[in-house]
């Protein structure tokens, strides 16, 4: 049973690495820096309420790792990494309280936490407070991204909850 998990974790990995460069190589949806829908995310937490916490932290690590390594976006570590396990750990944390029928509300609050770890990290980087204006419009970015990425995620797991995908 470990093996098939292990294996399905390396499947989802992948799927979210392809989802993150593909999303990359398209044009901003706006000219608002850092607002993405970040539709990998429906991966990770979809493995989160799937999987389980660990396979989602292999998940997140290997999209981050090996999306920095094929893209050359090292900031992308800087940035994307400790906001993505503040995110991961709010999934998790928020897991204990939402309900899977209310995936999109976990997801929506993870995104906000990340969107916020991040700000906050380019705060820290640029040492300039201006950059906290941007703040406001990434809460509600990351309220819509992450509604629309937790409702996928919950769609995809009610299928998968139904029969149509395999079960551990």
């Amino acid at each position: 049973m470990r093996i098939r998990r292990i294996t399905v974790c390396a499947l989802f990995s992948a799927i979210a690495l392809t989802i993150w460069v593909v999303e990359g190589l398209l044009p901003p949806l706006t000219p608002i820096p850092g607002i993405k829908p970040g539709l990998a995310n429906i991966v990770t937490v979809f493995t989160v309420y799937y999987l389980g916490a660990p396979y989602a932290a292999g998940v997140l690590a290997v999209r981050l790792l090996l999306g920095a390594l094929l893209t050359g976006q090292v900031s992308a570590l800087l940035y994307g990494g400790p906001a993505g396990v503040l995110a991961l750990l709010a999934a998790v944390l928020l897991k204990k309280v939402i309900r899977e029928e209310q995936l999109w509300a976990a997801s929506a609050i993870a995104a906000v936490v990340h969107n916020s770890a991040q700000i906050l990290i380019a705060r820290a980087v640029t040492g300039t407070a201006a950059i906290l204006v941007y703040w406001p419009l990434l809460v509600i970015a990351g309220i819509v991204a992450g509604s629309f990425t937790g409702l996928a995620a919950g769609f995809a797991l009610k299928a998968v909850r139904k029969g149509s995908g395999p079960s551990f």
